[in-house]
């Protein structure tokens, strides 16, 4: 591969209204509702940071979530209904379906032990399970498995220490 190759995507960067893209018709890929919302997150709390990898006619490559999140609110109107991308060009579909599988497998998974240690410095930081929650994407409940605290200290956590509760209520007849 020469170096005009290796340089080309980035060469060609440009911000395009996003309705001129198209999905590709193979991308193995699912993400759920959660990991859609945490993708927004990331994209308000870090700016963009990956352009999306298209062909010359702009069928998507690599960075259908991306697109998908940036036509909601409040992406769109901050974007101006546009999304960064870079163009590749491959020899054939073949050349595409390999580029999307591997931008998919080589972001890697997380291994278990240093989300562990990752929470923990969170916590030990002072962040509420609210603010990793939000940050991370992570449910409470997944928080909690990776703290390594018992349940008496999350709960502490969760609640801000406060230990003492009101008596419920029971309303009749409310209508």
């Amino acid at each position: 591969m020469t170096n005009d190759k290796i340089f080309a995507p980035l060469a060609s960067l440009q911000w395009v209204p996003a309705e001129k893209l198209i999905a590709n018709d193979y991308n193995p890929n699912k993400v759920s509702q959660d990991n859609l919302e945490l993708l927004k997150q990331s994209i308000l709390s870090n700016g963009w940071t990956l352009p999306i990898v298209v062909r010359p006619d702009y069928t998507i490559i690599d960075g259908f979530h991306r697109w998908t999140v940036a036509k909601q609110e409040p992406l769109k109107t901050m974007l101006g209904g546009k999304v960064p991308v870079v163009i590749v060009e491959h020899e054939n579909r073949d050349g595409d379906i390999y580029g999307t599988i591997t931008h998919n497998r080589a972001r890697g998974i997380h291994l278990l032990e240093p989300m562990k240690a990752i929470v923990k410095e969170l916590l030990n930081n002072g962040k509420t399970v609210q603010e990793i929650s939000k940050q991370l994407g992570m449910k409470p409940e997944e928080i909690f498995r990776l703290s390594g605290f018992t349940r008496k200290e999350f709960l502490n956590l969760m609640t801000d220490g406060v230990t003492g509760y009101s008596r419920a209520v029971i309303y009749k007849n409310v209508r």
